[in-house]
């Protein structure tokens, strides 16, 4: 099991075509993965379910947490820590 935070760096944070491309990015690897927004305390959620990480309302700044657990681990966690780094989809 890996464990990471990052800083969402996009304009309108993780909402609409962000939110999209994350969970498509989530949704190619076999791992569990989920994602909480630090920032607001929030719950964990699904990342592979876009309903459900539209709805922990990421804005610009916000920090997040996200783990990841199965065979494709780190990888994932690589991917997703990248496409977070990005301050424009």
């Amino acid at each position: 099991m890996i464990t990471a935070q990052h800083k969402v760096l996009f304009a309108v944070g993780l909402h609409a075509r962000p939110a999209g491309k994350f969970v498509k990015l989530a949704k190619s690897f076999e791992s569990s993965i989920t994602l909480r927004n630090i920032t607001r305390d929030g719950e964990q959620v699904d990342a592979k379910s876009l309903v459900k990480v539209m709805k922990i309302a990421c804005a610009k700044d916000h920090e997040v947490e996200l783990t990841f657990d199965g065979p494709d681990e780190q990888p994932a966690a690589d991917a997703l820590g990248e496409f977070l780094a990005q301050s424009e989809e």
